[in-house]
């Protein structure tokens, strides 16, 4: 079975970190994004980054299909876009403000969707679900631009509503799924770094 493409969204607003790129956030001397890609690029068969905003990154940057602010479906609609131009029947996909993230996420996910017809799955752990942590199959692109088009934005409803499987993962410290929404965020996970 062909890896997944691999899908970095990162492009949210960054409005709490005071409106800037979380993707060019620094922790600990690397960009969020170099840090995301590391642990993401041996997981897939190639990795493209979902950015509103020029990033700099070797990796192939797309951008929404969808006008205005649509959230992280938007980011995953356009995966799947351009994963069916790649040949790729699914896109797994990491949120770049989440630095911590399993090295064996994708894997997990791969196991989890064997349980489910279309092969969808979703990261969770104590916390709950993580839904910009998932294996989407490039088959639901229909289902999920009808959703958008609706003025649907929640990515846990979407998930629920196509049945995803759940692959676990454990509690570490720091969170697995800890992500730098603030300063103060920030500065957590510089004290783990």
């Amino acid at each position: 079975m062909r890896k997944p493409l691999g899908l970095i969204l990162a492009g949210g607003r960054g409005q709490r970190m005071g409106h800037v790129s979380k993707a060019d956030v620094m922790l600990g001397g690397r960009r969020l994004l170099d840090r995301c890609s590391d642990r993401l690029d041996p997981q897939v068969d190639a990795v493209v980054v979902n950015a509103a905003a020029p990033v700099s990154t070797g990796y192939r940057v797309i951008q929404d299909t969808i006008a205005d602010y649509a959230g992280p479906l938007a980011g995953v609609l356009a995966g799947m876009i351009h994963a069916e131009g790649t040949g790729h029947s699914h896109v797994a996909t990491v949120a770049v403000d989440t630095p911590f993230f399993p090295c064996d996420l994708v894997p997990r996910l791969q196991l989890a969707a064997l349980n489910t017809s279309h092969g969808l799955s979703v990261a969770c752990d104590g916390a709950g679900l993580h839904g910009t942590f998932a294996l989407w199959p490039v088959a639901l692109r229909p289902a999920l631009a009808e959703y958008l088009e609706q003025g649907q934005r929640k990515v846990r409803t979407f998930l629920e509503d196509h049945n995803a499987a759940r692959a676990l993962f454990p509690d570490t410290t720091p969170g697995s799924f800890f992500n730098i929404n603030t300063p103060d965020d920030l500065k957590d996970a510089h004290a783990w770094i």
